[in-house]
This record gives structure tokens, C-alpha cells and sequence, in this order.
């Protein structure tokens, strides 16, 4: 196969997975499958305990990702594998449980034990499948029988398009509970404290600058206070105070640098004494909240194409956050 055939085959199988997605989007108007998501919905939300999922070969694997994405969305999940629930682990599953099963046949023989005892115990349980006479979903309180689709592989054996179907149905579940919970932007932080999405979704008041590292001078400060002030905090920004400490206005090192050119002329003693910090700031200046997340932030400053802004409670400076600062943290 060369260059070219290979990447056609990339395509091609790309295009496999589309027309399989397709499929199920369109037989999710179907009355049946509409009524076994609604159905498979109303036992999560009312879930005391855990959600059990559970699966054989490439079906456990997604049924792995699932739990990962339940827990992290705040339902709770495990992943019990089948074979294993057999030698111990249906200890694991509690009446307040819900089964989730995942198997694309409907016939996997290992999850017969698992079956049992969920109806020994009053545990419910729900199948997501590609078989609506199997075995499985005809022994489980709700099945989800997606539509029969080809394999992505030409042989049409592989697992391939209906994992993908597996896959795209069970997040749709966990991001529609997470919708029927009112999870938020908060919950993602508590169970998401690293990496990028930790970082983004982390509020303004945990990683800005603070007092004394703000960058800060009073309104009738001379020019060349605040020239200095840039220069000592080093944050490329210097708020202009009115006497009562709340922030007027905001003077960059841009403002300073176009100022100083403009008064190329004068005598230096009067350029940088005898001019306010006043005169040069900036009025009508972006501030951000402190219980504002940095993502958001840095979309802010980089909306008004701004290098830093001050984080402020009422009117006054608490804090300052800057685009490098918050790129240097992992916020995209």
C-alpha cells in the first residue's frame, strides 16, 4: 500500500465511523430507543450509590473510559471486570448500585454471574448493546439497543464502529446526568486538580499576584513613580490608586514608552516630574474578579488583546494576572 492508499484507507475508515454515529443519531428518534435513554437516565439520577460498569474485550475497555468519565462528571463508577466479579468481586456491587453492562452481542457468557446476582440483590441494571433479542437485553431492566452497523475494519470483524457507538452513547449519558445534576465548572475543579483542566479551572484568587508584588502608585505620584514601579514589579502595568486605595485607572509600560517619545523634546526634569500619574492612565480599563476561573480570564485578555489585568474586590486592587503568567500555568 503506498503513501497515498494508506491515507485513503484513513479516510475511508474515518468516513466508517461518521456513517456509524450517523446511524445512531438518527435511531435515537426511534420511540424505543428514546424510551431506553430516558429510562437508563431516570435509574442513574436516582442512584444512591455507585454506577457498576462492566464489560468483555474491547466493549470493557470502553467500558472502562465510561466509568473514568461518570466519576470525573460527578456520578460515581467502577469498572468491575465480568471474570473477576465471578472470583470475589460481586462483593463489590451493593443494592443502592446500578449495573451497567456493556456488550455488543448481548451474549458474552461471563457477565451471566454478574446478571444474577444483580437480580438476587434488586440491583438495576442496563445493557448497551447492538443485540435487542439477546440474552442480555432481554434479562436487564433497560436495554439501549443501538442499530446494527458494519465494522470500520473491511473484514468487517474488528470492533471498531460500534465501540465508537459505545463509546459516543455512554458519554452522552454522563454529560446529560451531569446536566440533570447541575454539575459545574466548580465540581470539574474538585475532581480535575492537575494538569490543564485543573489549571483552567482554577479561580483568579488562588493564583495571582498579591500585595506586596502589585504593582500600585497614587494618583498625583509623578510619571516617574510609576515608571519606576513598572520597573521594580517587573509586570509590564501599574494601577493608579485614588485616595481611598480603589483603582482609577491603569498605566502600561506601553503608555510610558509612547509618552516619553512624545515628549522627546522637553526637559527630562518636567517630563518625569512634572506630569501625574494621572494624566498618563488609562480610565476605562478590563479588571477581573477574583473568583473568576483563568480560563476564562486569559480568554479575556487575550479578547482585548492585553498583556495583564487587575483583579479587583469592589473597587479595589486585590490581585493582578497576566497572559504569560497563566500560559506558564497550563491554561489554554
Amino acid at each position: 500500500m503506498d503513501k497515498g492508499d494508506r491515507i485513503g484507507s484513513v479516510i475511508e475508515v474515518i468516513g466508517n465511523y461518521h456513517a456509524g454515529l450517523g446511524m445512531a443519531k438518527t435511531a435515537l428518534a426511534e420511540p424505543a430507543l428514546a424510551a431506553a435513554i430516558t429510562g437508563a437516565l431516570g435509574l442513574l439520577d436516582q442512584m444512591t450509590g455507585r454506577l457498576i460498569v462492566a464489560g468483555m474485550g474491547k466493549s470493557g475497555l470502553i467500558g472502562r473510559k465510561l466509568a473514568a468519565t461518570f466519576t470525573s462528571t460527578g456520578t460515581p463508577a467502577y469498572f468491575v471486570h465480568p471474570a473477576e466479579a465471578s472470583h470475589g468481586d460481586l462483593g463489590m456491587i451493593r443494592p443502592d448500585d446500578v449495573l451497567l453492562l456493556l456488550s455488543w452481542s448481548g451474549e458474552a457468557d461471563e457477565m451471566s454471574d454478574m446478571l444474577r446476582y444483580a437480580q438476587r440483590f434488586g440491583v438495576p441494571t442496563i445493557c448497551l448493546t447492538g443485540a435487542g433479542q439477546s440474552t442480555l437485553a432481554r434479562r436487564v431492566d433497560v436495554a439501549i439497543v443501538l442499530p446494527k452497523v458494519d465494522e470500520a475494519c473491511p473484514h468487517n470483524l474488528a470492533p471498531t464502529t460500534s465501540t465508537m457507538m459505545q463509546l459516543a452513547v455512554g458519554d452522552a449519558l454522563a454529560v446529560t446526568l451531569l446536566k440533570m445534576k447541575g454539575f459545574t465548572q466548580d465540581g470539574f475543579r474538585r475532581f480535575h486538580p492537575g494538569g490543564r483542566l485543573g489549571s483552567a479551572l482554577t479561580p483568579l484568587r488562588e493564583i495571582m499576584h498579591t500585595h506586596p508584588a502589585l504593582p500600585l502608585v497614587a494618583e498625583d505620584d509623578p510619571v516617574f513613580a510609576a515608571l519606576t514601579e513598572i520597573s521594580a514589579k517587573g509586570l509590564g502595568i501599574v494601577g493608579v490608586e485614588a485616595a481611598d486605595n480603589a483603582l482609577i485607572g491603569v498605566i502600561t509600560d506601553g503608555d510610558i514608552r509612547r509618552y516619553l517619545e512624545a515628549s522627546s523634546g522637553g526637559r527630562m526634569e518636567d517630563v518625569i516630574h512634572g506630569r501625574k500619574a494621572r494624566d498618563l492612565m488609562t480610565q476605562n480599563h478590563i479588571s477581573l474578579a477574583p473568583e473568576a476561573l483563568a480560563a476564562a480570564a486569559l480568554n479575556t485578555l487575550q479578547d482585548n488583546r492585553i498583556s495583564a489585568a487587575f483583579v479587583l474586590e469592589g473597587q479595589k486592587p486585590i490581585g493582578l494576572v497576566t497572559v504569560l503568567q497563566l500560559l506558564q500555568l497550563g491554561v489554554a
